[in-house]
């Protein structure tokens, strides 16, 4: 074997051998993002309501918010109460109608109030079920990169010169 293909091999199995370890160190990440999430969630002891959902949120009724997809679908819930109490208004559209009303209209403060605190609820909400699926995405790249380096590395081994007594 030439010189450029033991480079060639020596390079494949350094960069396998990094890769090897960082996807194991990136599955471990995303597992325990994940657990935190978990635990972040349940800590907060959302619940669906038993009824009253909506068709299509119906089949969480009764359950406590612990995942990145309940936590989306908790957040829309939230939107759509929201949009009920507030008339599909927005806290800014709201804070407008506020100022233009010379800013003393209890109704309008208390509807903003509302509105901020939903929409805070379900921007937090969102940001959890982000984070899930970032969590996924790493323990999906840790995996193919471990099995990559893996690869790289056999074919480094393969690629090495063999002395005369391995047969």
């Amino acid at each position: 074997m030439d010189g450029s293909h033991r480079r060639a091999g020596a390079l494949l199995g350094t960069v396998g051998t990094a890769l090897a370890v960082a996807g194991p160190v990136m599955v471990l990440r995303g597992r325990s993002g994940r657990k935190e999430i978990r635990t972040e969630l349940a800590a907060q002891k959302i619940a669906f309501p038993d009824r009253g959902l909506p068709a299509e949120l119906a089949a969480y009724a009764g359950r406590r918010v612990e995942t990145g997809p309940e936590a989306h679908a908790y957040a829309q819930f939230i939107k759509g109460n929201l949009a009920h109490a507030t008339g599909g208004r927005t806290y800014a559209d709201i804070t407008a109608e506020l100022h233009a009303a010379g800013g003393d209209d209890e109704k309008l403060t208390e509807l903003r109030q509302t509105a901020f605190m939903g929409q805070s609820l379900r921007a937090s909400l969102m940001s959890a079920y982000q984070a899930w699926h970032l969590t996924t995405l790493v323990t999906g790249l840790g995996a193919a990169l471990t099995g990559l380096g893996a690869a790289l590395v056999a074919t480094a081994d393969a690629l090495a010169p063999r002395s005369p007594n391995h047969s």
